[in-house]
């Protein structure tokens, strides 16, 4: 079983993670080039997918704490420092992006944007993905694992 809701956590953290991380990546230059040309309705375009992809895949991202609990449940590493760590780090990274980066991203959306607020939404992004690179790494590496890893 521990194997089974391992290959979902990772397989859900490749589908609903990696587009999101993504997405809102190129989000601010996309919304750079529509606030230059507010006539071009593909930028605009652009800008309202890539909002729409981060906003679904967040969601969907949901899956991805709920069979990495499950998993380390059934692996007896719940009380590993660097599960923990992890835990906290999902969390903040879970906050970036609900409380910065998407309300940001509709903010632009909808018109009220400007280039300063897609150097601070980059800016927000970066610290996102930072989270989660840091997330994957501990869960690689696991410090103080015995599998040798």
């Amino acid at each position: 079983m521990t194997k089974f809701l391992l290959a979902v956590h990772v397989l859900a953290a490749i589908v609903a993670i990696g587009p999101v991380t993504v997405a809102a990546s190129m989000f601010p230059p996309a919304a750079r080039r529509a606030l230059a040309a507010p006539d071009d309705t593909r930028a605009a375009e652009t800008v309202r997918l890539l909002h729409r992809i981060c906003k679904v895949y967040a969601v969907a991202g949901v899956v991805v704490p709920v069979f990495g609990f499950a998993t380390a449940s059934n692996m007896g590493v719940l009380g590993s420092a660097w599960l923990i760590v992890s835990i906290g780090l999902t969390a903040l990274a879970a906050l970036v992006l609900a409380a910065l980066v998407l309300p940001a991203q509709t903010a632009l959306v909808e018109g009220e944007g400007t280039r300063e607020k897609t150097v601070r939404l980059a800016m927000f992004t970066g610290v996102f993905n930072l989270l989660w690179a840091a997330v994957t790494i501990l869960m690689i590496v696991r410090p103080g694992s015995t599998t040798g890893a």
